[in-house]
This record gives structure tokens, sequence and C-alpha cells, in this order.
């Protein structure tokens, strides 16, 4: 079936599908469970807020669909967030296909505006 992206009101998807097309690939956007779960690869593209993007795949019943899914998965900025387990940003649960948290940008990064586009220098820490 090819390439499904899925849709849930947190886009980005215009820059995917031109990326796509970019490299030869026809992807279609949809927030239809049987074309994503029927998809090749599926893409999980967004920009947005934690809580309000998971309230939307709750209230249309992708969160579960997203948890079953077998093909190929890339999550993409929030996409990729919304596959940890919890989410500060909101305080929200997401679907926990990774068993991690996603935390606010330490202090010494406030003086950043977030979100935050561009290029950082930057550390991992992990916590306690």
């Amino acid at each position: 079936m090819g390439v499904a992206i899925i849709k849930y009101n947190a886009g980005n998807n215009f820059s995917v599908i031109c990326a796509l097309k970019r490299i030869g690939v026809e992807a279609i956007v949809t927030d239809n469970p049987l074309k994503i779960a029927e998809a090749d690869k599926v893409i999980f593209p967004g920009v947005g807020e934690a809580a309000s993007a998971m309230a939307y795949l709750r209230q249309h019943n992708l969160d579960r669909l997203i948890k079953s899914l077998h093909q190929p998965v890339l999550g993409i900025c929030i996409g990729q967030q919304l596959m940890c387990r919890h989410s500060m940003e909101g305080d929200v649960d997401c679907l926990g296909i990774f068993d991690a948290d996603v935390l606010r940008f330490a202090p010494e990064m406030s003086r950043l505006k977030v979100p935050h586009m561009g290029w950082n220098t930057f550390h991992v820490t992990h916590p306690g």
C-alpha cells in the first residue's frame, strides 16, 4: 500500500510530503485506521503540544492503532515525543511505546525560545 502519514491535526504533513516527493515516494495523509494499518510504512509527524495531540489521538482511537502497528513507524518531532510514556508538556500520559519520559528543557536552557529550532550544543544527562 505504500506510505501513510498519520493525520491528527498536529501537522507538518506538507513538509513531510514534499520531502518524500523529492526522493520519489508518494504517500497518503490519513486518519483512517484501515489505511494506516494496511500501509507498508507509517510516518507519525507533528508540530504542536503533547496534551492536545494526545486528546485528538484518543478521541479518534488512533492511540490504540499506533501502539498496535507492526510495520516500520517513523516518529518526527511531537510524533516521536508521543511515542514515549509521558510528557511534561501538558503533563500527559502518551502512547508508552518507548519506556521514557519527555522532560522540559533544563533550567540552564531557559534562555532559549521554546519551541526552539536551530543549532545548539547540548549535553545528555540521566536523572538520578
